[in-house]
Order: structure tokens, then C-alpha cells, then sequence
């Protein structure tokens, strides 16, 4: 496995090698981030969440990663049950690819992942059940009482082996970022102390792992968790998240990292006051800025649904030439958002998405204009 991870002299060395981004404010520091701040992150990182789990998008996206990498993309996104395991090998042989040509270098790059979910190997089993049972159940890694929906996992031992096998997936020694995925929806099933204390536990043992090499920085990726009002049943509270990572882990702790989605259809994050600590309120992005939280935006095309008809307006105020450079553009321009996640599935698309990176993001006034408009 590669050994070590994205380091502030890596992540500079990187930078460097791209002068136009460089000057066009691509690469940014979580500067409010103890033990992250002094990282260059790229404002568009690879996501590898779409396609099939089949050998024709294994080569497609394994050509696609070396060509982002190559082209000033050095934030790289995955999940242990993405196409099954399959997007994280991807990005195995890919840097691998990039490493014997002497095109790249360890701390360069920063690659996080996930896991929650149940995932499988691979393929879909003929007999998923029985594949669990032999898998996870039988081992003892996994309890049945501890699944939520009968799919979501966070209990620290079934965590502890999805992290070991995404390691071995990608080749890495140490992963630069580890999310608890979807944490939000064991909220269906048990009570909110039990959630937090289940949370809590995660923490302890990524704390460990932190310690052991395993892992640089920890988070959470979620969908609806931090998008909702505080009325709803999935929503979760920033603040006392960090809490039960300072409990877990002391004031140094590791829990540095949040995503979720954050685009011109979901811009909660921004203009959502649904997070406080008392009876201040404000957005995810100014809690997160406040608690040294770095966040990274996913879902940035939603979709594609995002690449056409939006109104003039967006484009006259961003100053884009498309409508997908425009998406691209608002999500990367938000104050606080560090990057924004764009799934490449092929190597065109690597280009085509970072049109919108040779420009600098669009100033903050004009900005905010785009929740007045309309």
C-alpha cells in the first residue's frame, strides 16, 4: 500500500504544478481547521458515486481519476459500497497508474470514503442475505440489532472492518478522511440518545484509528441530516456533534470534515438557519466555519439536472458561458464550502468541469444577489 497521506507540502508542490488554477483561487485552504488548514484543496474534487458495478465503467472511471489528477483535481471521493466496492479499487489503480510514471506523489492528494451502509464485493450475490450472514454476521463483526432499516451500520466493530477493507481497496496506508455515512438514517429506528450514543462510540474508535495511522481526519457524509428544519426527524445538530467528538476525542479531536449536498436546488447550507447552540441560530456553513468544521459539497450537478435550463439570470450573474459551468460556479463560490464534489465517470468530463475552476469564484455580493433574483 502507499504509504502516507496529503501533507501541506505535498498539497502545495501540487498547486504549483498548475499556475492558471493556482491564480484563479481553485486551490483553497479550510484555514479554520486545526490540523487542515495548511492543506491546498482543490474547489472541485472527484466524485464516484454513479455507474455501473461492471469492468466497461472500472476502465472509464480509472482513466477518468488519472486524468483529474492530472489536470489539477487532487480531492478524491468514495464510499465502501459504491458500485460495490468498485470506485475505491478504481481509484487504487489510478494513482497507482500515476505513481509509476513518476506523475504523482502521496501527499499530493487527499482521498476520503465512507462507510455505513452494507456493502457488497464486488458484484450483487445471488443470495445478498446469505452473504451477510457468512460475511459480517457469523464473524461476529456485526450484531443484526445494531442495523437500522436493515441496511445502515455504525456500530465501531462493523466500521472498523469497512475501514481495513477500504484501505486494502484503495491502496492506501493512511486515508486522508473518513465520513460516518448517512448517519441520519438510523434516526428512523432508535431515539435521539441512542443515536447520539451510538455516534459517540463511532467516535471513540475513529479517534483510535486516527491514532493508529489509519486514518488523518474523520466526519460525516450526509443527505438529509443538516438540509432539514429542526422539527424533522432526520435532523441533526452540529453543535452537539462536535460535543460528542470532544467527548470522544478531547479538544484535539479528528472530526474535522462534513458533507452534504449543496447546489443551486439544495442550498440549505447557506440559506437554512437551523443550527444553534442556545438561542442563536445560524446556517451549517457559518456553524461548521465557527466550530473548525471544514465542509464539502456534494451532489454539485444534481445529478445532471443542473446542466440545463436554468434561468438567464444565474448565468448573468455568475458570468458563466453554460449552464453546468454556472452550477458549478455557485457551489464552488459559496463562503465556507471548500469543495465541491462533480462525478466524472469519463474522462471528457474531467475538462468540460473544470472550465469553471480557470476563473476565480464569483465574488461574494454578487453572489448572494442569486437568493434575491427570480
Amino acid at each position: 500500500m502507499l504509504p502516507g497521506h496529503a501533507t501541506p507540502v505535498g498539497t502545495a508542490r501540487y498547486r504549483e504544478r498548475f499556475p492558471k488554477l493556482r491564480d484563479a483561487s481553485h486551490f483553497r485552504r479550510p484555514e479554520h481547521v486545526p490540523g487542515a488548514g495548511e492543506l491546498w484543496l482543490s474547489s472541485i474534487g472527484f466524485g464516484t458515486y454513479l455507474g455501473e458495478p461492471d469492468d466497461a465503467a472500472d476502465q472509464n472511471y480509472t482513466e477518468a481519476i488519472a486524468a483529474a489528477v492530472r489536470s489539477g483535481v487532487n480531492v478524491l471521493d468514495t464510499a465502501i459500497n459504491y458500485r460495490h466496492q468498485r470506485s475505491e479499487r478504481n481509484i487504487d489503480a489510478a494513482l497507482r497508474q500515476l505513481v509509476s510514471a513518476g506523475e504523482f506523489q502521496r501527499d499530493e492528494v487527499f482521498v476520503g470514503t465512507k462507510a455505513g451502509y452494507l456493502s457488497f464485493d464486488g458484484n450483487l450475490p445471488s443470495d445478498p442475505r446469505a452473504y451477510f450472514m457468512r460475511e459480517y454476521v457469523e464473524p461476529g463483526i456485526l450484531d443484526p440489532k445494531q442495523l437500522a432499516g436493515g441496511m445502515h451500520c455504525m456500530a465501531p466493530a462493523y466500521l472498523e472492518n469497512q475501514i481495513e477493507r477500504s484501505r486494502q481497496n484503495l491502496g492506501l496506508e493512511t486515508i486522508d478522511l473518513f465520513y460516518v455515512h448517512n448517519p441520519e438514517s438510523q434516526l428512523a429506528d432508535v431515539s435521539r440518545d441512542e443515536f447520539h450514543h451510538r455516534l459517540k462510540d463511532a467516535f471513540a474508535m475513529l479517534e483510535k484509528q486516527v491514532k493508529a495511522g489509519k486514518l488523518r481526519f474523520y466526519g460525516m457524509a450526509t443527505w438529509n441530516g443538516f438540509r432539514v428544519p429542526e422539527t424533522a426527524h432526520e435532523y441533526i445538530n452540529l453543535f452537539e456533534v462536535a460535543e460528542l467528538a470532544r467527548e470522544a476525542g478531547g479538544d484535539a479531536h479528528h472530526f474535522r470534515f462534513l458533507q452534504l449536498p449543496f447546489n443551486l436546488a439544495m442550498p440549505e447550507a447557506c440559506g437554512l438557519a437551523n443550527q444553534g447552540s442556545g438561542k442563536e441560530k445560524m446556517s451549517l456553513l457559518a456553524a461548521a466555519t465557527r466550530l473548525g468544521i471544514a465542509v464539502v459539497g456534494s451532489a454539485t450537478l444534481y445529478q445532471g439536472r443542473l446542466t440545463h435550463g436554468l434561468p438567464e439570470f444565474v448565468g448573468r450573474t455568475l458570468g458563466m458561458k453554460s449552464d453546468a459551468e454556472s452550477a458549478i460556479q455557485f457551489a464552488r463560490s459559496a463562503p465556507g464550502l471548500t469543495t465541491s464534489l462533480i462525478g466524472m465517470g469519463h474522462k471528457e468530463h474531467v475538462a468540460s468541469n473544470l472550465k469553471a475552476a480557470q476563473v476565480p469564484p464569483t465574488a461574494t455580493e454578487e453572489w448572494k444577489k442569486l437568493f434575491t433574483q427570480g
